[in-house]
């Protein structure tokens, strides 16, 4: 049986993270704590993590990962620090660009054995429209919700209404049909990204 995640209380006085903001995630992205049970708190945006929540973040993981017995190596943290830190949604290769910035020498099977590792303990999400990958938005109880994804920036939000859900998944099943996995992807086009292309138009 897998130890709980480390609860956003426990991160609480980390260094660098404030109270209610979940580490990991911009002040300015989350003004109020995220907990799956608030019902005034629905949705999650993937933007751009500050150093010290990214810190907060990755100390939080590291913790998770001792619970469950496994070790987040350097080559794993990096991973998901560059995830952190680019706040989207971001595909295999562009990791792999990355690291080979910090590590000339990074071949594409390093990135993909820390990928599976981070998706395997639940602490990225993959989305699958524009196969890619991003930090679930709650460290430290993430559940899968419904991801709204930008198709053009690769900005993904996590939409929280379990009854919404729950409703989506009796119409799929009573249309003799079974989620292939727990991820549920909307596709679509943020409002940065709308108001970009009618500024070009």
């Amino acid at each position: 049986m897998k130890n709980a995640k480390p609860t956003a209380a426990d991160a609480a006085s980390t260094p660098g993270h404030s109270p209610g903001v979940p580490p990991g995630l911009p002040h300015h992205a989350h003004a109020a704590e995220h907990a799956h049970g608030h019902a005034d708190d629905s949705h999650h945006d993937h933007t751009h993590g500050t150093p010290a929540s990214a810190e907060a973040a990755l100390a939080l993981a590291e913790e998770y990962c001792r619970e469950r017995g496994e070790k987040l190596t350097p080559i794993r943290r990096k991973v998901l620090e560059l995830l952190l830190t680019s706040g989207r949604a971001t595909k295999a290769y562009s990791l792999l660009d990355d690291m080979r910035q910090i590590h000339p020498g990074s071949a594409p099977p390093t990135v993909y054995r820390a990928l599976d590792f981070l998706l395997s303990a639940g602490l990225v999400h993959k989305i699958e429209s524009i196969n890619a990958f991003a930090v679930c938005h709650d460290l430290t109880q993430c559940q899968h919700g419904i991801l709204v994804v930008c198709q053009q920036c690769g900005n993904v939000t996590e939409l929280h209404q379990p009854a919404l859900r729950e409703a989506l998944v009796a119409q799929i099943e009573n249309a003799g049909y079974r989620l292939a996995g727990d991820g549920i992807e909307l596709k679509g086009l943020c409002s940065a990204c709308q108001a970009a292309q009618a500024a070009g138009n």
